[in-house]
């Protein structure tokens, strides 16, 4: 299908984020029926035992599966084709969750969705840094984790209406429609996506990759230069990719034997690292289940309080679009890490000092062990530590955990290793949706402590391992992480890419676009002799 293209980068990287939209209904999804009387009598799901942990990790389950396909898939049909199809299994699995008759087929729904998430947050990122400038290509991957967090906000509120049906949430004969009705909006956006995907242009360093060179010059031309193959942006960009590939080639090594290198082999595990702290951090699990938390406060109305937390979720992120590429991503990791552990810290030593065991009067709280409803002022104090605790989130590791695996491996083994980052996250997103359930009721506060730790030893890990990557393309990457310099000082380096543009502007370098997709040529020009 020859349909016309558009190539207006923000335009791409914004509409391609409708993927990790995709995660946010998930989240919301079961989140917001976790309060509602027809969810619980109807899948027979409580506290203290897996089956809510098994309905909650079968989603992260099937991302985990797609995650580890992704990279096959994108490096034969490309990006855009291996997300475009990706979201046919999106509404096959909404189907699944609307039409399901008991935990079994909900489960293999949310699984089936899941694969569609796992190809789509791996992918996403990859396109992204690859049609982006290098100026804004942390504003435009954070846009994934925006979008995510307008996923998670919209559907919860779809399914804040629903839960009102039949009288509302505490109604014990509540029909299903309280939640087959959010279920089967999901299929929207995932239409959405699929026919939108038509209109995209095929990434240039894919298209490179496959010696496709004169589709990738008319590409980056029109993502660059205004549609002119002479611009010297566009030329210097073509160059630095022609290089780049060059030498890789030359390497004759399979992306594979790649990734087990040294130098490459770093840099997999500092993605992985990333991606696995960003779940271990506990954001996941205030999204997935803070309606027990609240519940645990006294709060009035979990349902709606929680909704505050998703608000502040998608309204913090923004601050981290439009400066990530100014602050750095660095910085933003570090300071994440050190507020997160701060705030669980005194969150676990609230409900410490002032919990206690749940009587088991109530009903309704029949999810929660533990409770601090005897102190009202406490349980505030806790819903603002849960608040701070995702507004620190959204403005730093959210946004940065998806920009940075996505930006710092080179081209041969770029979509192979950032699915390999994608899916650490999906594995420790599973194990959390499977265990904390039985951890909520079992150990109560403790696990605020233990997620609090394990934002310590992220902070750790982060600042002795990972280096600033603001300001440098994706080609210099190597040169960034090979630097020998230690990750606290920045390689002092003018970017290669500026240094082009410049040769090319004053003809010191001549680039020829190339034809019949031939290899660009190049060559030295003596200023003298063209004088």
């Amino acid at each position: 299908m020859n349909l016309p293209k558009s190539y207006n980068v923000y335009f791409l990287c914004s509409f391609i984020t409708i993927g990790g939209g995709l995660f946010g209904f998930d989240i919301s999804s079961m989140s917001g029926v976790l309060g509602t009387q027809a969810y619980v009598n109807y899948f027979q799901v409580g506290g203290g035992n897996y089956k809510q942990g098994a309905i909650t990790c079968a989603m992260p389950f099937g991302s985990l599966v797609g995650a580890l396909m992704s990279s096959f898939i994108a490096d034969k049909y490309s990006r855009v084709n291996a997300i475009q199809g990706s979201t046919i299994l999106w509404i096959i699995g909404s189907i699944f969750q609307t039409a399901s008759n008991g935990i079994p087929l909900l489960v293999v729904g949310r699984a089936v969705a899941g694969i569609c998430i796992g190809i789509c947050s791996a992918m996403v990122p990859v396109y992204q840094a690859e049609v982006a400038p290098k100026e804004i290509r942390g504003r435009v991957i954070s846009l994934q984790q925006w979008a995510i967090t307008w996923g998670i906000l919209i559907q919860y509120f779809i399914q804040y209406g629903a839960s009102n049906i039949d009288g509302g949430a505490d109604n014990p004969t509540q029909s299903t429609a309280a939640f087959r009705i959010p279920w089967g909006i999901q299929m929207v956006p995932g239409f959405i996506l699929f026919f939108g995907m038509f209109f995209f242009p095929k990434s240039p360093r894919w298209l490179a990759s496959k010696d496709r060179w004169d589709e990738a010059m008319t590409v980056l031309a029109n993502l660059h230069g205004g549609g002119d193959p002479n611009h010297p942006k566009v030329l210097a960009q073509y160059r630095e990719i022609e290089e780049a590939l060059a030498l890789e080639r030359e390497q004759a090594s399979t992306s594979y034997q790649e990734l087990m290198k040294p130098r490459i082999l770093k840099r997999v595990a500092l993605g992985m690292s990333l991606q696995m702290w960003s779940q271990l951090c506990g954001m996941n699990v205030m999204m997935y289940y803070i309606v027990y938390i609240m519940q645990s406060t006294g709060a009035g109305s979990p349902l709606l309080t929680a909704s505050i937390q998703y608000i502040l979720n998608t309204a913090l992120t923004l601050p981290a679009i439009i400066y990530l590429d100014r602050f750095g991503r660095r910085p933003a990791i570090l300071i994440g890490f050190a507020c997160q552990a701060v705030f669980l810290y005194i969150e676990g030593g609230l409900q410490a000092a002032y919990g206690a065991p749940n009587p088991g009067t109530d009903p309704k709280l029949s999810a929660i062990s533990w409770t601090v409803a005897a102190h009202p002022a406490v349980g505030k104090a806790i819903i603002a530590m849960s608040y701070l605790f995702v507004c620190s989130f959204a403005t730093t590791i959210g946004p940065t955990s998806w920009t940075y695996p996505a930006e710092i491996y080179p081209a041969k083994v770029r979509a192979k290793a950032v699915s390999l980052a994608t899916a650490s996250n999906w594995t420790w997103n599973c194990l959390l949706a499977l265990f904390v359930p039985p951890l909520l009721w079992s150990i109560n506060w403790k696990m605020y402590m233990i997620f609090a730790v394990f934002n310590t030893v992220a902070f750790i890990h982060m600042f002795l391992t990972a280096p600033e990557t603001k300001g440098y393309t994706l080609e210099e990457m190597d040169e960034v992480f090979d630097s020998g310099l230690p990750a606290w000082r920045r390689l002092n380096k003018r970017s290669r890419l500026e240094e082009l543009e410049e040769e090319i502007v004053h003809g010191n370098l001549k680039v020829t676009a190339p034809s019949h997709a031939a290899p660009v040529e190049t060559q030295n020009v003596d200023p003298e002799k063209q004088a």
